[in-house]
Order: structure tokens, then sequence, then C-alpha cells
């Protein structure tokens, strides 16, 4: 499994869930064309884009390519990998018909030719053996972020703090936080949050 430092922006949860399989990464899916009314999830993505840069995989078709043009639009090039799948013709197995143009979609696509269009596009990653400390549920409900009677209003003020949407439940929360921080830099965050609470 390859770790890569940026978020990887794809169309739907199937194509999320096949990467899961082949990446360590944060994995935001648009949910389609929903994104260009979710104003919530848009400033998600240029939060990332801002912080460590992003990378758009999605299908090869038209309605794939209006959804990365989309996001080009809205964030600064050089924040931006494009990682583009060779158009395959074929059905996926968990559907009954061929989509409009009768192409693969990333969730049907080979493993070894997403790794190829990932290397292309020079993505490069670090493949590790080693467990890196991540923040986990127990480590929220510690901090009073999960599982408290105030966990969700202090999530809600630790996000405004960060320039984060508020309203994110939690695992969306976690996952977010172990990719942009980590344990140890989100540690030191809580740590001078809850000093700022302290003295108000």
């Amino acid at each position: 499994m390859i770790t890569l430092d940026r978020a990887v922006i794809v169309e739907g949860k199937y194509d999320k869930i096949k990467l899961e399989n082949l990446i360590d990464a944060l994995i935001i899916s648009t949910n389609g064309f929903r994104i260009f009314k979710d104003k919530e999830k848009l400033q998600l993505i240029r939060q990332l884009a801002n912080q460590k840069g992003i990378i758009i995989l999605t299908d090869s078709d038209s309605a794939g390519m209006l959804i990365r043009s989309h996001l080009k639009g809205m964030i600064d090039s050089d924040k931006i990998i494009n990682v583009y799948l060779p158009q395959i013709v074929g059905k996926e197995k968990r559907k009954a018909h061929s989509s409009a143009e009768g192409l693969l979609g990333v969730e049907g696509t080979d493993d070894e030719i997403i790794l190829a269009a990932l290397k292309k596009a020079g993505v490069t990653g670090t493949v590790s053996y080693e467990k890196i400390r991540k923040v986990q549920k127990s480590d929220l409900y510690f901090w009073g972020l999960s599982g408290t009677t105030d966990a969700s209003q202090n999530r809600c003020e630790l996000l405004k703090k960060l320039d984060l949407p508020i309203n994110m439940p939690t695992n969306s929360f976690l996952d977010l936080i172990n990719a942009l921080y980590g344990y140890e830099k989100f540690l030191t965050v809580v740590e001078e949050w809850k000093q700022e609470q302290h003295k108000s």
C-alpha cells in the first residue's frame, strides 16, 4: 500500500472504496454533481489543497471531466495533480448496464492501471511498514471531542478555529485531522485550544 500526503478527490463512494485498497490517503468523494452546490465540501477541498495539495482522479467520461473542470476552476492549478485514467470500454460488475458512454469508471478499472496512471502523473508515495500513531476515537473522547455531553459543540469550536467545515461527522473529522496533522501535531492544536478555553 502506498501512503500519500495529498488528499485524493474521486466522484463516488465506490471509487473511494476501490482506492482504499490501493492507497493510504484521505480520499474524498464529490458525490458526483452534488459538488457543484456543496459549499462546505468545496471549502474543505480548498483547505486541503492549500495545506498539502490534492490529487484529482475522476472517471474518464464527460461527467468526470466536467467535475474535474469545476474543481480546477476553484483551486490554484499549482495545488492540483491531475491523474487521468485511459478510456476503457466496459461495465462495472455491480451495475446492470454500462454507463451512458460505455466506459469503465475508477471503481471498475484494474488496480495496475490505476497505479500506472498515478505514477505517470508523478504521484509518488512512501511504502511504509512502520505503524504511525494516528488519532483514535479514544483520543477524541479523552479530549472531549466525541462521546461526551459537549462533544459536538467542542468539535464545532475547534473546527471553527481551524477554519474547517463545522458540520462534520466524527469519522470524517477523524480522517481529516489524521490527514492534515497526525497525532503529534494535533495534540499541540488541542492543547492550545484548551488553553484558550481556560482563558475565556
